[in-house]
């Protein structure tokens, strides 16, 4: 059985094995270089009340997580959160996704975040429509901002505000 819980530092070896096979074999990131422990433990460490990182976990295997990440350092921004959302590839359309979406939008409500940014490449019509089923709407179109894989992609800008 599949449970969603607070991520733990024990944890960020699966987390960075997940986040890492989606920078090497999907465009869901512009990361290029799989990252190590010690950069995702600084990243962990960013998280906190505020900015929650949790985990989906099924007999004692981390398969997906879900982070709100601070979406500035400048303190008007304190309210607004990006989302992130990457579950393992085997695991994936399964409804993990979905469960873990929702529980990360209820925690960062009731920690009182006000604006969630999602930003999905060009052509994820499976992530735009699972961020539009949880209320989130278009606010723009990067144009041609990143480059991976040998082809320039365009990023769109989507965004939940809790009332």
């Amino acid at each position: 059985m599949m449970q969603i819980r607070k991520a733990k530092e024990k944890d960020l070896p699966m987390i960075t094995e997940i986040y890492n096979e989606a920078i090497m074999t999907t465009i869901a990131t512009f990361d290029t270089t799989p990252k190590t422990l010690d950069e995702q433990k600084t990243w962990f460490e960013d998280h906190g009340r505020k900015n929650p990182l949790l985990v989906a976990e099924m007999d004692g295997t981390v398969i997906g997580w879900g982070s709100l990440s601070k979406w500035s350092d400048r303190c008007a921004y304190t309210d607004t959160a990006e989302i992130s959302l990457y579950i393992r590839k085997d695991y994936q359309g399964k409804g993990i996704g979905k469960r873990l979406l929702k529980r990360i939008l209820e925690e960062g409500e009731k920690q009182g975040l006000h604006a969630v940014i999602a930003r999905i490449t060009e052509g994820n019509t499976i992530s735009i429509s699972l961020h539009e089923e949880f209320g989130f709407f278009p606010i723009g179109v990067m144009k041609e901002v990143g480059v991976k894989f040998g082809k320039r992609l365009d990023v769109l800008l989507m965004e939940k505000i809790f009332e």
